[in-house]
């Protein structure tokens, strides 16, 4: 087994409770829930072995088992996604050579955002972790920016060095710019898309870590890593003219069915 993809998903979300099994319709009305939409995105990534649902909540395994997803049941100690997928390949005793964390509120995630994951944490043996970012357009950096003024926390923005290694995320936008861009301007912040590659010998320990500071203050997973001195690796992804946002609040919700009927996505 070489690629292992799971979908973690918890019902008790601080800032949308209930969110995988809320319903997006696409351009043809057809009225799907947000992990059914999130596991359809994984199955459509080639080179996948096998893909996975973790959740500790029974409703979202009941809906996801209607659907044909295999269903991993994991504890509700499990404080974030990457700790559902250590548990998770734990639990079933998977020894894959690479975990992708494919974050269920980002369904409309491209295959070639996660084909491109995975080629670049090959590639990069030092790398403990890969993840995808796209660079903002001034329309989408207007997007979180006006999220962040409204008091809502939307995406997450990422820093990186020439090595291409993190140098830090956070749920503000940054770096800071003060020049003004077009809506179709390229800006020097990048999106941070929420998927993950993991070489199972870091996923593994994550769970033994204490929470980080940085971790904690921004609710960012990924900084524990970074706080760890572990090495992420940001791999740089293009967009192909697709339309990519996460469901992070119920005002989403209209703006992800938007793009999906734009992009006519089903």
């Amino acid at each position: 087994m070489s690629v292992v993809l799971i979908i973690p998903a918890r019902h008790a979300s601080t800032r949308y409770p209930g969110k995988p099994l809320v319903e997006l319709r696409g351009h043809q009305g057809q009225p799907l829930s947000l992990i059914r939409r999130s596991w359809d995105a994984a199955m459509a990534v080639p080179g996948i072995d096998r893909v996975i649902v973790a959740t500790d909540d029974a409703r979202i395994a009941e809906h996801a088992q209607g659907f044909g997803a295999e269903v991993a049941m994991t504890s509700t100690e499990a404080r974030n996604g990457t700790e559902r997928c250590a548990e998770a390949v734990a639990n079933l005793g998977l020894s894959p050579e690479i975990v992708v964390n494919l974050q269920g509120d980002a369904p409309l995630t491209p295959a070639w955002f996660v084909e491109e994951l995975v080629k670049g944490l090959r590639a990069d043996p030092g790398a403990d972790v890969a993840t995808p970012v796209l660079r903002c357009s001034g329309a989408m950096r207007s997007d979180l920016i006006a999220d962040r003024v409204a008091g809502r926390v939307g995406g997450t923005t990422a820093v990186f060095g020439d090595d291409m290694r993190a140098m830090y995320f956070s749920k503000e936008v940054i770096p800071f710019a003060a020049a003004d861009f077009g809506p179709s301007d390229p800006t020097p912040v990048f999106h941070h898309v929420g998927v993950y590659a993991y070489r199972p010998a870091a996923l593994a320990e994550y769970p033994s870590w204490g929470e980080g500071r940085c971790e904690v203050l921004e609710g960012l997973e990924q900084l524990r890593f970074l706080e760890r001195g572990r090495r992420i690796l940001c791999v740089e992804v293009e967009a192909r003219g697709r339309e990519f946002w996460e469901l992070n609040n119920p005002s989403d919700v209209p703006k992800l069915e938007a793009m999906m009927q734009r992009m006519g996505i089903a």
